[in-house]
C-alpha cells in the first residue's frame, strides 16, 4: 500500500483530506493512531494511506497559479484539465478555487 505525508492546513477536515487523496477517514485515522472523535490541527503531519496514491483528485488554486502551471505540475494535458473543470477561459482562475484533477 502506498502512503504519502500531508500537512494539515487551517480549515481542513479529515473527511475533506480523505476525499482529496482518494482515501478514507477510517484508513487515515488508523494510520495515524487517531481515535474518535478525530481531532486534527493545522501543522499536524498525517500519513495518508491508499491504493496507488498518485496525484490528488483535487487541487486548491493558490496565488500565482495558472492552469498551465497546474497541468504541468501534475502531468496533465491542458485540454483535459480545462474539460474536467468546464473552464471556458484558461486565463480565469482564482485563489481558493477547487479544480478537479482526475475523473
Amino acid at each position: 500500500m502506498d502512503t504519502i505525508t500531508y500537512t494539515v492546513r487551517p480549515g481542513n477536515t479529515l473527511y475533506a483530506i480523505a476525499q482529496f487523496f482518494g482515501s478514507s477517514v477510517k484508513a487515515i485515522a488508523e494510520a495515524n493512531g487517531l481515535s474518535h472523535p478525530y481531532t486534527i490541527y493545522p501543522g499536524q503531519e498525517l500519513i495518508i494511506p491508499g491504493k496507488d496514491i498518485g496525484a490528488p483528485r483535487y487541487y486548491v488554486v493558490r496565488p500565482g497559479d495558472t492552469v498551465v502551471s497546474i497541468a504541468d505540475r501534475y502531468g496533465l494535458e491542458l485540454d483535459d484539465l480545462l474539460n474536467l473543470n468546464r473552464l471556458e477561459n484558461p486565463n480565469i482562475i482564482y485563489p481558493g478555487q477547487i479544480l478537479r484533477l482526475t475523473k
